[in-house]
């Protein structure tokens, strides 16, 4: 605007000899008009920040459950420390976890000489991440057993507390764990004695994290017919790898597993997953240079952008075979029990995350002249994100504690094969979650949730990868079916069984007589579809294996165990609110969509004709 249309808007029409006239008067209002614009301009939107507090002492559906489950002994001891990290991660570990956001690892190939260094810089954040690691014991809590079989689930609550302000550390974390479970399924055998110590090290200067290298270029999850590394053997008894790894997280890690094919005296190699064997690295040798490895770049990733991901070409890089050959596939069943449970406890902590900055947002945002928390549909919004939270909560928390009576050789043979159904549902189902709950809770920010530098956009884009990581939806849905196929119904029977046995323990609760009702019924048409699928099974089966995998994770979580949790002597109203409000959703998909006719040879031919159909 010029100075004759500042004036204007403030109602000054003049002429030449008035404008004279005007004088001092005039050049005020314009002076104070200017001053108001400037400010207009500058001022910025202010709402109160939402902020959460001591995340141990805020999450009393931890603390009722540890109250519950927990051996009194064992219970005092746990709450202590869970209270004083609940204040370490409050003060000093959230403001690391931003500093790892903002300063991503960068990539050096070559040194001011030209000389190829193939350095990955992490930022003294992430580093100090790693020493935090160790001295919490998030590894090593879980090895010790200290509390027996419970300490497996106090490993994992810790690292459930610790996730969501991790700055992205639970993944090497994950990966460790995994590592660390191999090896100690092994015996841990004299050559990795050194490495299974690191890994489970208390001691932030002697702990290693660990990388797994299994995704090549041509494939993620079907590393039978994907992987195309070659192992040579050695004079000394080592190996020799050569060839492609197309994604490895945690590219800064110590050392790392990896799946390789050998190589026969002729330079051959046996194709499918019988030619797959499993081995140990170092990543770099004793004088800090890398094992016959070459970073060719970092990946560029939708999220958990503060770990390094990286393609490695191995080119002569020294390894150890610690699988029996062409054992490989084998081998990694443990670790991939383990990192997709860490996949479980990183979900239910994003969303338990999301969930109570929703919250405190509602106490202070003021909207159409009231606070959030006082418009129903606002509440109605977060009620029901916090069910699905409680849900998946109970469900990790089942895992965890079958895992630790099979840590501890005190599972019997029924909670073995659950444990091994339930893995592969709860990490597809709450990586489903995650994603739903995290785009969900953004909304309640309004605008705001938008904006990145409010840190709300981190914990959505890291939650999309927990539905892809260590299988994607569709992949564990076919393992479950795998499961049920391999154990000729057994596990089917102990699923059923155990959800029967948890439902009496409700059913003398009146307020939860509905959603027994409901568990029964759901129960039933789950039957009846598993004795309907007809001449087509297998084509029914591997179509409805999405549907019926929500369905076991539905009945299991929503009915077993919030309704379980909800008749408890001491259960609050809220307990019981959690198990009816989990009846609103359907509880058995895949007999909604059999009785639609959506599985089948002519729904395939359907499927097929409407993707392709406008190409």
């Amino acid at each position: 605007w010029d100075r004759c249309q500042m004036l204007s808007i403030k109602g000054i029409n003049r002429t030449v000899g008035q404008e004279q006239q005007a004088g001092m008067k005039e050049e005020q209002v314009l002076e104070d008009l200017e001053m108001h614009l400037a400010r207009r301009e500058t001022e910025a939107l202010f709402q109160e920040q939402p902020e959460t507090g001591n995340q141990y002492l805020e999450d009393t559906l931890l603390q009722n459950y540890l109250k519950t489950h927990l051996p009194p002994k064992v219970l005092e001891e746990v709450h202590q420390d869970l209270e004083r990290f609940g204040n370490r991660l409050l003060t000093k570990i959230q403001p690391l976890s931003w500093e790892c956001e903002l300063n991503p690892p960068m990539f050096q190939q070559y040194d001011a000489w030209g000389r190829r260094v193939d350095l990955i810089h992490t930022c003294s954040a992430w580093r100090r991440m790693k020493e935090i690691s160790a001295e919490e014991g998030l590894i090593a809590e879980a090895y010790e057993k200290r509390y027996s079989n419970w300490s497996r689930l106090y490993q994992a609550v810790k690292v459930y507390l610790f996730s969501s302000s991790s700055g992205g550390f639970s993944c090497p974390l994950a990966m460790t764990d995994g590592a660390a479970k191999v090896i100690e399924s092994l015996g841990v055998p004299g050559s990795l004695k050194n490495a299974f110590d690191r890994l489970t090290s208390r001691d932030p200067r002697k702990f290693w994290t660990s990388g797994q290298w299994m995704t090549e270029q041509r494939g993620g999850s079907d590393v039978a017919n994907g992987t195309e590394t070659v192992a040579r053997k050695q004079p000394d008894g080592t190996y020799r790898l050569y060839g492609f790894k197309w994604f490895t997280s945690a590219a800064d890690s110590d050392m790392a597993l990896t799946l390789a094919r050998i190589a026969d005296a002729e330079g051959q190699c046996t194709q499918g997953s019988r030619g797959l064997s499993l081995f140990f690295l170092r990543v770099r040798d004793e004088e800090g240079k890398l094992n016959g490895i070459q970073v060719q770049r970092l990946k560029d990733k939708l999220g958990t952008r503060q770990m390094a991901t990286a393609e490695l070409w191995l080119q002569g890089a020294r390894a150890e075979l610690i699988s029996a050959e062409g054992r490989g596939v084998a081998a990694i069943s443990n670790m991939l029990n383990i990192t997709r449970i860490h996949n479980v406890i990183h979900a239910v902590a994003s969303m338990r995350r999301m969930i109570s900055l929703s919250r405190d947002y509602a106490r202070k945002r003021v909207a159409f002249g009231k606070l959030l928390k006082d418009h129903p549909l606002h509440m109605q919004m977060i009620a029901r994100m916090e069910v699905q939270v409680r849900g998946a909560f109970l469900l990790l928390m089942e895992i965890v504690g079958l895992l630790g009576l099979a840590e501890t050789n005190l599972a019997s043979e029924q909670e073995q094969l659950l444990l091994r159904l339930l893995i592969p549902v709860a990490k597809l189902y709450t990586g489903k979650q995650a994603s739903a709950v995290a785009v969900e809770a953004m909304e309640s920010f309004g605008g705001q949730g938008y904006m990145e530098d409010t840190g709300l956009p981190v914990i959505l884009r890291d939650a999309l990868v927990l539905s892809i990581w260590e299988g994607t939806t569709n992949i564990l849905s076919l393992d479950v079916l795998r499961c049920l196929a391999k154990s000729q119904g057994q596990v089917m029977a102990v699923f059923l069984s155990t959800v029967q046995k948890k439902l009496e323990l409700a059913s003398g609760t009146e307020e939860l007589s509905p959603a027994v009702q409901q568990t029964r019924e759901a129960i039933g048409s789950l039957q009846q579809f598993m004795a309907a699928t007809g001449s087509e099974r297998a084509l029914t089966l591997e179509l409805a294996a999405r549907d019926f995998s929500y369905s076991l994770a539905r009945i299991y979580t929503g009915r077993a165990l919030l309704m379980e949790h909800a008749a408890r002597p001491d259960a609050s109203p809220t307990d019981v609110c959690a198990a009816l409000r989990w009846c609103n959703q359907e509880l058995c998909p895949v007999a909604v969509e059999s009785g639609r006719g959506s599985y089948g040879g002519g729904a395939a031919l359907q499927d097929s004709a409407l993707v392709f159909g406008n190409s």
